[in-house]
């Protein structure tokens, strides 16, 4: 599956090099075939699970389940009464830039351009991703982390866990390899979108920078807390810390999701991220992803700032 998803992504790479390639033609292209071109979607969303905010048990991880209340579904609400319709959600979760084995960035970019989601109309392009993806010299997910650090109270998840395995190599997450894995996918949208803002789009806050405790809310009764957090801290620290970097690399925009809801992550006061089973968020919503109201507040974020 990892050589196929390597494939997808050469692919991408060579249809941008024809893209640039034809720029200087595709100036004196005629009216007739100007029409021809899609007008395409006003928003297009690719992402993981933190954009695609839905899950299904049943499903075994073997299709893309979209919550309705995730942030792209609302904000469609917001752009009117056929306001969904302007908008090409491809997101999946568990998706990654290139790791795979599942759903990619360039599976999602490709999968946008056959549904005729880019073109002239296209006001906004959000890329969210990253998070479920190896970096550096480690294998290791995320997920695989929460189960084998965060909640390991004999080990802990402190910054010993990544020479241990037991977490994604966190020192690999930089500005610069975070640009060289989606740039192929920029200079695609780039071209196909040329009107759009392309914005790397951060993630919520889920832990206070900085701390060197994890916590989650587990039934709303008490939290669990394991006192040597600061392995996972650190990821996603560096996480906000390279998207903001590769978008300052490539020439794109940054999205500060993590500004935007400082202060209500997991355990605090208001949570704007779900626990597991929290009745002080959705009780039956994505662990660890955004409730509803953490969406909503991104939902009207974005649409204040890019399509009012």
């Amino acid at each position: 599956m990892r050589s196929a998803t390597y494939g997808v992504g050469t692919w991408l790479r060579a249809l941008c090099a024809a893209a640039v390639a034809i720029t200087a033609s595709a100036l004196g292209t005629t009216a007739a075939q100007a029409d021809s071109e899609p007008e395409g979607k006003q928003v297009v969303v690719l992402g993981d699970s933190f954009t695609a905010n839905g899950w299904d048990p049943l499903t075994l991880g073997d299709v893309c389940v979209r919550g309705g209340t995730a942030w792209p579904a609302q904000l469609g609400r917001l752009l009117g009464p056929n306001g969904s319709e302007q908008i090409a959600d491809p997101s999946c979760s568990g998706a990654t830039i290139d790791s795979g084995p599942g759903y990619t960035l360039a599976m999602q970019v490709l999968q946008a351009k056959s549904d005729g989601a880019f073109g002239s109309a296209t006001r906004l392009v959000t890329l969210q991703l990253g998070l479920d993806d190896h970096w550096g010299e480690s294998d290791q997910t995320l997920w695989y982390a929460l189960q084998q650090c965060v909640f390991d109270l004999i080990r802990g998840c402190g910054l010993d866990a990544v020479e241990q395995g037991r977490i994604p190599d966190l020192y690999g997450v930089t500005g610069p390899a975070y640009a060289d894995r989606v740039r192929a996918a920029v200079t695609y949208i780039r071209y196909y979108a040329p009107a759009a803002h392309v914005v790397i789009l951060g993630y919520p806050e889920v832990l206070p920078a900085g701390q060197e405790t994890a916590c989650v809310s587990i039934l709303g009764v008490a939290p669990y807390i394991q006192p040597r957090g600061r392995a996972i801290v650190e990821y996603f620290d560096r996480m906000d810390a390279a998207q903001r970097a590769a978008a300052a690399i490539l020439g794109v925009e940054f999205f500060d999701a993590r500004a935007l809801t400082v202060g209500h992550g997991l355990c605090s006061a208001e949570p704007w991220i779900n626990g597991v089973f929290d009745p002080h968020t959705d009780i039956i919503g994505l662990p660890l992803h955004p409730s509803s109201r953490g969406d909503a507040v991104l939902a009207n974020a974005l649409y204040d700032r890019y399509l009012r």
